[in-house]
């Protein structure tokens, strides 16, 4: 894989920031959040790379993201897809000491294999009230990953950027309460992971989406894309 221009675009966005593509979020929280970190870890990591290219020049079709699916018995967020990541603990150094632990502990992964791009300004969580720290990553030399606990994960994989940027894979989830309607953008995916080595649907939505969104509009990677099509959210939502 050329991943330079990959790379190189990765490093300049955790130089400058999110600029105008802030990530949109829900409204709310306390004045004391809790302070937490994510790893938003790309490279040449699928075993199967994209079947089509990407419009931008920036995005082979091998490069990928790495990505969870949270247990369906946890009381937070059970079952969403997320990044790996949690909460800043004491004995962390810092974000990217956290993320990075805790992407072991969830993952498996070696650290010491991942390049640190830097980190992107902090983005609230008002549904948990966390002050969340993206965390951008390279991965160097890929190492194995899996689901370590699976009272945490039900399941580690990775998803070609590319067909996250698919715009037949993207629209629009939609929450409606109490007369109000909260709308954040969606993506589907089809990953192979321990669970699914054939392939299994995954839906990523929420702060994960907003991230991932966020990140691809400052990056320039974004497809022109149906914002009103609505993607179903499981009945719980």
């Amino acid at each position: 894989m050329d991943d330079g221009r990959a790379r190189a675009a990765l490093a300049g966005v955790a130089a400058t920031g999110w600029g105008d593509a802030e990530p949109l979020v829900e409204p709310g929280g306390t004045a004391s959040p809790r302070h937490a970190a994510v790893l938003m870890l790309f490279g040449a990591l699928d075993r199967t790379p994209s079947d089509r290219p990407a419009v931008a020049a920036d995005v082979p079709r091998e490069l990928d993201v790495l990505l969870l699916a949270r247990a369906t018995t946890l009381r937070a967020h059970p079952g969403e897809v997320a990044f790996p990541g949690g909460r800043i603990d004491p004995g962390d150094a810092d974000a990217v000491a956290a993320a990075l632990r805790e992407a072991r502990e969830e993952t498996g992964l070696d650290p010491t294999g991942v390049e640190v791009l830097g980190t992107l300004p902090a983005v609230p969580l008002a549904f948990s009230n966390h002050l969340v720290r993206p965390v951008l990553g390279w991965w160097r030399e890929p190492s194995p990953i899996r689901v370590v606990d699976e009272r945490e994960s039900a399941a580690v994989f990775r998803v070609p950027v590319a067909d996250l940027l698919d715009p037949a894979n993207r629209g629009v989830t939609v929450i409606r309460r109490g007369g109000q309607e909260w709308r954040g953008p969606g993506f589907t995916v089809d990953a192979e992971d321990s669970e699914h080595p054939d392939g299994g649907g995954h839906l990523v939505w929420g702060f994960t989406a907003m991230l991932l969104d966020a990140l691809f509009d400052r990056l320039g990677w974004t497809e022109d894309w149906d914002r009103e099509r609505e993607l179903p959210l499981d009945r719980r939502y």
